[in-house]
């Protein structure tokens, strides 16, 4: 069992909270909301493994991800924590919650579901595969490269934040995408049957995105009882970055 401790920010005072980022994300991508949630709470910035500043390993799954969060939690002496997880990080925390449910105070999911997904980000791998840093040697190069594999803008830039200048004159990415693409299966699987969390839930979805949708209340409602699920206006699966102002508002009312 790896006992390494995933690299996070913390900032602010209160009680803890907090938030796990998606599949090739990382925790800047929370960095402004995180500053506004440090105004009321003690906010934790987390990198997953095989993402952002943590940790590489081969192996990758949601059993180890959710192992990861313990040892965090109680290598920061962390309880009753609010916990936001969004796609794989909200897979993350479902299965967290429902393995140690007096950890967890509240739980805030973010456009998933605990149902199974079909792996869907092979454009996207394979646009990541195909880049060779030692021809790619500039940003403005790497991104004119997955523009081929990527046509869509927004997503490019996001992948983007990942790339950093390893050493002189040799860009690299952030995650360790040797693991992710082998292990690409494993972040669409569904939370195990006969699991639940009684606590309080808050299920956002993007109304332009897919991920959540009218017939998945059910499984929602199995695992989760005590779950309401609200929509965020003019968003997709980005939800917490295309409309940050109402995100805020909703996790705040529910947070209090």
């Amino acid at each position: 069992m790896s006992n390494q401790i995933l690299h996070s920010t913390i900032k602010g005072e209160g009680k803890p909270l907090l938030i796990l980022h998606g599949y090739f994300g990382m925790s800047d991508n929370w960095k402004t909301l995180g500053n506004q949630f440090a105004e009321d709470y003690q906010v934790h910035l987390i990198d997953q493994r095989n993402h952002g500043r943590s940790f590489h390993t081969d192996d990758f799954n949601y059993q180890l991800l959710a192992e990861d969060l313990y040892n965090y939690i109680d290598h920061h002496q962390l309880e009753n924590v609010f916990l936001i997880g969004h796609s794989m990080g909200g897979k993350t925390a479902m299965l967290f919650a429902v393995t140690y449910p007096n950890l967890v105070d509240k739980l805030i999911i973010v456009d998933i579901s605990p149902k199974a997904y079909e792996p869907h980000h092979n454009a996207i791998l394979a646009g990541l595969n195909s880049v060779d840093f030692s021809i790619q040697n500039s940003r403005k190069l790497v991104d004119k490269q997955l523009s081929s594999y990527i046509p869509e803008l927004g997503i490019r830039q996001f992948l983007m934040k990942n790339v950093y200048w390893k050493e002189k004159g040799l860009l690299g990415f952030r995650f360790n995408l040797k693991s992710l693409t082998e292990n690409n299966d494993e972040v669409g699987k569904s939370l195990p049957q006969n699991t639940s969390f009684s606590k309080e839930t808050l299920f956002l979805k993007g109304e332009k995105s897919g991920y959540i949708v009218l017939e998945e209340h059910l499984i929602i409602d199995k695992h989760f009882p005590n779950n309401k699920v609200v929509e965020i206006a003019n968003s997709g699966h980005w939800l917490h970055a295309e409309n940050p102002k109402d995100f805020y508002t909703e996790v705040c009312s529910f947070l209090n």
